[in-house]
């Protein structure tokens, strides 16, 4: 399952929607009003409902697949034809979890000393503004035995800290690096290639995603953390949520550990390897409707694992976190940088981050990530018990960006013991 993000989590095109505008942040008394009312018990808890084109889901949901395993796959496919003079009509790539998967190539073409090859994306029933984009690899020999991977026309350069990736460089986060590496890899042989990976009317696409607000300018981003695109935030997969729940509570167990993806939840089972799987559920943006259903289930203690962004939400009082619902509000992580000692530039500096990343990097680098950290985990443990009305103890974890390891906890040997 691709992991949950926020836009302060990197995910601008994930989170993007035909139709949907990319919304600006606001500044000033309008932001800071952002989390809703906070009263002496804390912030006002808010449940949104849904989008009204998220709703109705007359039938089961089409997986599909993300733009990196797209771009990897016609990386492979150039690579193919540069060493073989062949056009290949079929691709065979590994996603992160091992398993190969097969596309077919739309296009490939000898150019002078370049290869180049194109795969389709099918976003599968996910409303993923990408789905249709022609994911276009560029392959020539180099010096060396290395894959250097640039970003061509329709991919966006990033242009602000906070994201994870360099500044000035294509974003193209690090597991579509890894893929496209390997794949090119397979066929290459050990020589030295040079991939250029390109999106005809990317930069068209960008405008209905968040990049330009998160820094990313020029054109989309190559996603992708599983491989896999499974559509979030509809009905059905609220659905999911409860009914796993509901699952657990079946079969007695008294803790349920909410995660926000594959990598989050692949850390909680490290972090508490004493559970069964059952245990452990991937929530997405249903935090509320999984706590409302364990507290109706009669279990007693509910964990949440996640990272910066999505416990910024829970830490403003919000249960359900899509996007279209809520932001990421950084205002409330500048009050947390003041509540722990942090200078007032430094707590200015986090107020105006570009996402709620960039404000983890500040507090890291000032070495405050873990004491901010533990407060902001100490604010949403407070909300999830507020919204279970007391029938649920609560813990939380908040790990780093790969998934894997607690940086701050309610409870602090978690961090001691992370994985």
């Amino acid at each position: 399952m691709t992991e949950q993000l926020e836009p302060g989590d990197l995910a601008p095109e994930a989170l993007s929607r035909p139709g949907v505008p990319a919304r600006r942040p606001t500044r000033g008394r309008t932001r800071k009003q952002a989390p809703g009312t906070v009263g002496p018990e804390g912030p006002e808890l808010r449940e949104p409902d849904l989008p009204r084109t998220a709703k109705d889901r007359p039938k089961a949901l089409r997986t599909g697949w993300t733009t990196g395993t797209c771009a990897s796959a016609a990386a492979k496919a150039a690579t193919e034809l540069l060493v073989g003079g062949v056009p290949p009509r079929w691709v065979e790539v590994a996603l992160p979890s091992g398993r190969r998967v097969t596309f077919a190539v739309a296009e490939s073409v000898l150019d002078g000393d370049a290869a180049r090859a194109v795969v389709v994306k099918d976003a599968g029933d996910d409303p993923d503004v990408t789905h249709g984009a022609r994911l276009t690899a560029t392959v020539r020999w180099q010096d060396g035995t290395d894959v250097a991977l640039r970003g061509g026309d329709g991919v966006g350069t990033v242009t602000r800290p906070g994201l994870g990736l360099d500044v000035g460089g294509p974003a193209i986060n690090p597991v579509p690096r890894q893929m496209i590496t390997q794949a090119v890899a397979e066929v290459a042989g050990g020589r030295g290639i040079e991939v250029v990976i390109s999106v005809p009317d990317g930069e068209r696409m960008a405008r209905k995603t968040t990049n330009r607000r998160l820094g990313i300018l020029g054109g989309i981003s190559i996603l992708g953390t599983t491989g896999i695109v499974r559509p979030f935030s509809t009905a059905s997969w609220r659905a999911s949520v409860m009914q796993a729940v509901q699952v657990a509570a079946a079969q007695g167990e008294q803790t349920i550990v909410l995660c926000t993806g594959g990598r989050t939840e692949a850390g909680a089972m490290a972090l508490l390897p004493g559970l069964p799987e059952v245990c452990f559920v991937e929530v997405g943006d249903f935090t509320g409707a999984a706590l409302r259903t364990a507290a109706e289930r009669g279990m007693s203690e509910v964990v949440f694992v996640g990272m910066a962004g999505k416990l910024t939400k829970l830490a403003a009082g919000v249960l359900m976190t899509h996007y279209t619902r809520s932001a990421v509000d950084t205002v409330l992580l500048g009050q947390v940088t003041t509540a722990v000692g942090g200078s007032a530039e430094l707590a200015e500096q986090v107020d105006g981050a570009n996402t709620a990343r960039h404000a983890y990097e500040l507090w890291e680098a000032a070495g405050l990530l873990r004491v901010a950290g533990d407060v902001l985990c100490g604010r949403v443990r407070d909300v999830l018990v507020r919204f279970g009305k007391g029938a649920l103890r609560a813990e939380v974890a908040m790990v780093d960006f790969t998934g894997r390891t607690v940086v701050a906890a309610t409870r602090p040997e978690w961090v001691a013991c992370a994985p």
